[in-house]
């Protein structure tokens, strides 16, 4: 059979406010059968935009073996006999270089290990799982050591590489550690679309939206709206240079200064995106110009949600649902949507073999290091890739 005419099903879990499932969508070749997670506003807004809802579920219900094979027996039948895609992004908080202690004190790094159980009882065709690039790292090492461990028991070969989505067209330096793992295979990933001399960039996806001010409502389109700043929040902004500008010297709080003279940190703190590069990596704290370099290249304010949005490759028209804060948690969580819809697309072709696979690093049998985060700054510099 042609598998460029095969339909496939999939299951999302962890879904979020949808940003895999909208790139699967986008492929027009996989049909949802189930999507879950346990945050209502990400529901929501999946729901509102896909068409169908996710269960409110809290997968570490799922624990008891029994409940775990009746779940998995349920979802596996609406397939109908279709190939199958399990796809999920375990809550990553655990594994990121802001998290100073080994592991999570709320206890949901369970869920990572949950997430191997439930691939191993519902035997998809295909697992795809997409976290921070510190998941190997070797805070994580051994929860991604023993979810590896289960999918090759379970008869899966199992790949996991560290990308850079910038290669895949999205516009932003977002590095993400992507596990493929395939029944009776070794995966593949899929081809670079985009080297650093041509990465889509802040102006192709957000330079056409009308200007606003801080706080200004626009009744064209509610997501185009930001935070309503401190004045001295955009006294800041005046004076860092625009289009990619980082704020000089003497402007702002004076810590910035002496953890920059000490130890050079904090240099993108009230920065500017650039117009002419891809943004940083949108976090759920983006909308906020002193967690990062998050302020227009132009205008005196911070970003709005649909400039969130489309930097992670959302449709222009997606709506996010709840309250202010929370549509920037669930768009810098999400999975963008470029970047879904080429590993959907290379998975429903049969993961043929290509000539320069996407990624910088391939994950064997140890930890990257304490941080890959540290070797990011680096990265930036040379233009997105990892060496030279």
């Amino acid at each position: 059979m042609n598998q460029s005419h095969t339909e496939w099903a999939y299951a999302d879990l962890f879904s979020g406010c949808g940003g895999m499932s909208a790139g699967l969508a986008a492929t027009d070749r996989f049909v949802p059968v189930y999507a879950a997670d346990n945050d209502k506003w990400a529901n929501a807004t999946y729901a509102a935009n896909l068409g169908h809802a996710p269960e409110q579920l809290d997968l570490l219900t799922l624990q008891d073996e029994d409940l775990r094979v009746a779940w998995a027996e349920q979802v596996r039948a609406r397939a109908q006999g279709k190939p199958f895609l399990l796809t999920g992004g375990p809550p990553c908080q655990g594994f990121s270089s802001h998290v100073k202690v080994r592991g999570d004190r709320k206890g949901r790094n369970q869920l990572f290990s949950v997430f191997g159980d439930l691939a191993v009882a519902l035997r998809p065709d295909v697992v795809m799982i997409e976290n921070v690039a510190d998941l190997v790292s070797s805070r994580s090492w051994d929860l991604f050591d023993e979810l590896r461990s289960k999918l090759r028991e379970a008869g899966y070969g199992v790949r996991a590489r560290i990308l850079n989505m910038a290669q895949l067209g999205v516009p932003q330096e977002r590095f993400r550690t992507v596990v493929l793992a395939t029944l009776n295979r070794t995966p593949t990933f899929p081809q670079v679309r985009c080297d650093p001399s041509n990465f889509s960039t802040v102006k192709d996806w957000i330079g056409h939206l009308p200007p606003i001010a801080s706080g200004e409502p626009n009744p064209a389109d509610p997501m185009h709206v930001t935070s309503r700043h401190r004045a001295s929040t955009i006294e800041i902004l005046r004076q860092v240079p625009q289009d990619g500008g980082s704020r000089p010297a003497g402007v702002g709080p004076e810590c910035l200064d002496r953890t920059r003279g000490s130890h050079g940190g904090y240099t993108d703190v009230y920065g500017r995106l650039a117009w002419s590069g891809p943004a940083p990596t949108i976090t759920a704290r983006c909308r906020t110009p002193s967690c990062g370099r998050f302020a227009h290249p132009e205008q005196d304010r911070g970003m709005t949600a649909r400039e969130a949005g489309l930097l992670q490759t959302f449709p222009a028209d997606w709506q996010f649902a709840g309250p202010f804060d929370d549509r920037y948690k669930q768009i810098g969580n999400a999975v963008p949507p470029l970047a879904a819809q080429a590993f959907g697309d290379h998975i429903a072709d049969g993961m043929p073999e290509v000539a320069s696979e996407v990624g910088l690093f391939e994950v064997e049998d140890k930890p990257v290091g304490s941080s890959f985060s540290v070797l990011i700054p680096g990265i930036r510099r040379r233009g997105g890739v990892l060496n030279p």
